[in-house]
């Protein structure tokens, strides 16, 4: 169970992590995809460009938070191996006892 919930933790805190940042870095990219390349004035839909930008950042927030998922779950796993590497190394320990179900 305590592996399961370190797993856990890791995938949630990435996936705060990675929509976070992705929240932070999306709305600057969206202007400079969305931008003219020459300032001058253009005519649009609004509507239009509002449900795509909006669209967009959400986009960008999903794979935020997915990517964050998985580098999350990589660090549990890395986590995880070294915490059971040093417990087979240390030779005091006695072994782990079955729980009483």
């Amino acid at each position: 169970m305590s592996l399961f919930k370190t797993f856990l933790i890791f995938i949630l805190a990435g996936t705060l992590l990675g929509t976070f940042i992705a929240s932070l870095a999306a709305p600057s990219y969206i202007e400079w995809y969305n931008s003219t390349p020459l300032a001058t004035q253009t005519m649009c839909n609004l509507p239009e460009v509002v449900r795509s930008v909006t669209t967009s950042l959400m986009h960008y927030q999903l794979m935020g938070g997915a990517i964050g998922a998985g580098v999350g779950l990589l660090l549990a796993i890395v986590v995880a191996v070294r915490a059971r590497s040093r417990a087979k190394q240390q030779p005091g320990s006695p072994p782990p006892t079955a729980a009483a179900g």
